[in-house]
């Protein structure tokens, strides 16, 4: 951990953080901290900002209850801008939009994002709206014996195609998998948050087995 000493806070008092959602990896949005606010941010666990328009500190969802629980806080190279991690609880944008960043300006024709949890909207979308012909709206006709019928069955070509030590078709059989696992996920209202909340309630008692280990 660096001395927060070595940040460079600019003439105002002023330092720009980035706010990332841990899960998504969402940008949420740009704010602004000083010394006091960085304090009282690492101090209490949750987001607190300068608020450059009311000049004073502001503590994010004092009023919305859309509080930011902070995971991480990482400097640039310069010492002069921070990315603040965070699992947010509620939208980061006043407006009630998830992200302060959803005002599309540009999009390439042959370069698109890619991340599971848009795999995940996409898929809610063939569930809510039938699409005709959709693969995906198919399953969800079918029900729940169709979707886990389908996981067995990937569950077996990824075992078929690791045993073969076939690296290509075994991340082709997990792709299959992965995606069936999202669908059965969207039938059961398992969201990716609540998956992330349990590997990392896993992950924080490996590491505990391992300190204890460690110490014996």
């Amino acid at each position: 951990m660096i001395d927060v000493k070595k940040l460079k806070f600019d003439e105002k008092g002023l330092i720009p953080a980035v706010v990332v959602d841990a899960v998504s990896k969402k940008v949420l949005t740009l704010a602004y901290m000083n010394e006091k606010s960085l304090q009282i941010t690492m101090q209490e666990g949750r987001t607190c900002f300068w608020s450059r328009s009311r000049n004073e500190l502001w503590r994010k969802g004092e009023t919305s209850g859309n509080v930011q629980r902070v995971v991480s806080i990482t400097a640039d190279c310069d010492y002069d801008s921070l990315v603040v991690v965070v699992e947010p609880q509620g939208p980061a944008c006043h407006t009630g939009e998830e992200t302060c960043f959803h005002n599309p300006v540009f999009q390439s024709e042959t370069l698109h994002e890619f991340s599971l949890q848009a795999l995940m909207t996409l898929i809610e979308g063939r569930k809510k709206q039938k699409t005709e012909g959709s693969y995906t709206t198919y399953l969800f006709e079918k029900g729940l014996d169709k979707i886990l019928k389908k996981i067995g069955e990937e569950c077996t070509e990824v075992i078929i195609a690791a045993k073969a030590e076939d690296k290509a078709e075994t991340v082709y059989e997990i792709a299959d998998l992965t995606y069936h696992t999202l669908v059965l996920m969207i039938q059961a209202g398992i969201s990716l948050e609540d998956i992330h909340k349990e590997l990392a309630s896993r992950h924080v008692i490996d590491k505990k087995v391992k300190q204890e280990k460690m110490t014996k």
